[in-house]
């Protein structure tokens, strides 16, 4: 019996930052609020599903609106022994992942220079998306 397979190829439409921060989530998203004029709210946990029927969950925060759209991840799990897992497994280090699709607000520099400035930050990258394996995990 012939086997077919669907393939879905999906448009990711926004951009993936990594962040390093020594803040709690809820301080993070407050000072991105003060910084980036938005409201960040806190959003049921995220629940991600990993080899092995391991199901994680990852706390986050939202803004969104019809042109523009923040998400704050926290990079490891809520559990208090998080052990191998990560959202982003590529990328172990950041402490947070945010996505960004600022069409109508910033551009990428802009948003960069603006969560920089962020006393708590110590460190800000775009993450780039092109051969990211768990980039399908941002899709829900």
């Amino acid at each position: 019996m012939k086997k077919t397979k669907l393939v879905i190829d999906y448009e990711y439409d926004f951009e993936l930052l990594g962040l390093t921060s020594t803040a709690r989530g809820y301080k993070l998203a407050w000072e991105l609020n003060q910084a980036l004029h938005i409201q960040l709210v806190k959003q049921p946990d995220l629940a991600v599903g990993f080899k092995n029927n391991d199901e994680k969950y990852f706390s986050f925060y939202s803004f969104e609106t019809q042109l523009n759209r923040l998400k704050l991840f926290k990079n490891k799990p809520s559990e208090p022994d998080p052990g191998k897992y990560f959202l982003i497994p590529e990328f172990p280090h950041f402490d947070f992942i945010i996505l960004a699709a600022m069409k109508d607000q910033y551009t990428h520099p802009q948003l960069l220079e603006l969560i920089k400035s962020i006393s708590s930050v110590q460190f800000v990258t775009f993450i780039p998306l092109d051969g990211l394996k768990s980039k399908s995990n941002f899709i829900f």
